[in-house]
C-alpha cells in the first residue's frame, strides 16, 4: 500500500515539475521529511528517483520540441558539477540558514516574472542570441548545488531565474531545465554513493516516486506545449510566489 502512495506522489510531483519546470524534488522531499527521513537520506532518495523521471521527462520534452540543446549543455554540465559537490558535502554543510535568503530572492523573481507576463508584450527575443554563456553556467552550478544539498531546488532556482532575467520562450525554458535535471540527478546520486551504506535509504519510496514520475512525464510535456506562453508564465510566477511565501512563513 505504501508503494501505491509513493507512485501517486511521484505522479503528482512529476505533473507539477514537467509542466512548470519545478516541483518534483520539493514535493518528494517534503513527503519523505514528513515521514521522518533524514535530510541526507531524503536528498539521496529523491535524486536516485529523479534519474528515471528526469530521463523520461527529458525525452518527452525533446519530442515536443520543448528543449533548447545549446542552453541544455550550458546549464546541465555545471549543474551536474554543482550537484555532485552539494551531495558530497551535505553532511558537513548546514544550509538551513540560507533557506530564507534563497526563498526571498525567488519570491522577488516570482513577482518580476508575474509583472512581465501581465504587462509586457509577446514580442520576445531568443535567449541564445542575448544571454552570456558564463551566466548560464553560473545559474546551472548554483542550482545544482542547492538542489543536491537541500533535497530539491534545481527547478525552483533555475526555471524562475531564467524566465525572469531572460526573454526566452517559457515552454523552452521549462523543457530545457527539466531535461537537464537528468544530468543533475545522476551527478548528485554519484556524490551520495560513498555514504549510501549509512543513509538508511527508503528504496520503496525511490521505486514508487520513479514509477509515478515516469508514467506522468509525457502528460506533463504535452501540457506545457499546449498552454499559451503568457498563461504559462503567469502560472509559473504564481506557483513561485506561493511556494516561497509558504517557505518564508515556515509552512513547508
Amino acid at each position: 500500500m505504501n508503494l501505491l502512495w509513493f507512485i501517486l506522489a511521484g505522479s503528482a510531483a512529476q505533473l507539477i515539475d514537467g509542466s512548470l519546470g519545478m516541483g518534483f524534488g520539493v514535493t518528494s522531499a517534503t513527503i519523505l521529511l514528513a515521514l521522518g527521513t533524514s535530510a541526507a537520506a531524503t536528498s539521496a532518495a529523491v535524486h536516485v528517483a529523479k534519474i528515471g523521471t528526469g530521463l523520461a521527462s527529458g525525452i518527452a520534452h525533446w519530442r515536443r520540441d520543448n528543449v533548447d540543446t545549446a542552453i541544455l549543455i550550458r546549464i546541465a554540465i555545471p549543474g551536474g558539477i554543482g550537484a555532485f559537490l552539494g551531495a558530497t558535502f551535505l553532511s558537513a554543510i548546514d544550509l538551513s540558514s540560507g533557506t530564507y535568503f534563497i526563498s526571498t530572492i525567488l519570491l522577488l523573481l516570482g513577482f518580476v516574472l508575474l509583472y512581465r507576463n501581465l504587462f509586457k508584450s509577446d514580442n520576445q527575443a531568443n535567449l541564445t542570441t542575448m544571454s552570456d554563456p558564463k551566466y548560464l553556467k553560473f545559474i546551472g552550478l548554483t542550482g545544482g548545488f542547492i538542489d543536491a544539498s537541500g533535497g530539491g531546488g534545481w527547478g525552483p532556482v533555475v526555471t524562475p531565474t531564467l524566465l525572469a532575467t531572460t526573454e526566452h520562450e517559457p515552454r523552452k525554458v521549462i523543457g530545457t531545465v527539466s531535461a537537464a535535471e537528468f544530468v543533475v540527478a545522476v551527478c548528485a546520486s554519484l556524490g551520495f554513493l560513498a555514504a549510501l551504506y549509512r543513509l538508511n535509504m527508503n528504496w520503496e519510496a525511490v521505486l514508487g516516486l520513479s514509477i509515478g514520475g515516469i508514467i506522468m512525464a509525457p502528460v506533463a510535456a504535452r501540457l506545457v506545449g499546449w498552454l499559451p506562453r503568457k498563461v504559462l508564465g503567469i502560472i509559473v510566477a504564481v506557483a513561485i510566489i506561493i511556494l516561497n511565501g509558504l517557505r518564508l512563513l515556515g509552512v513547508i
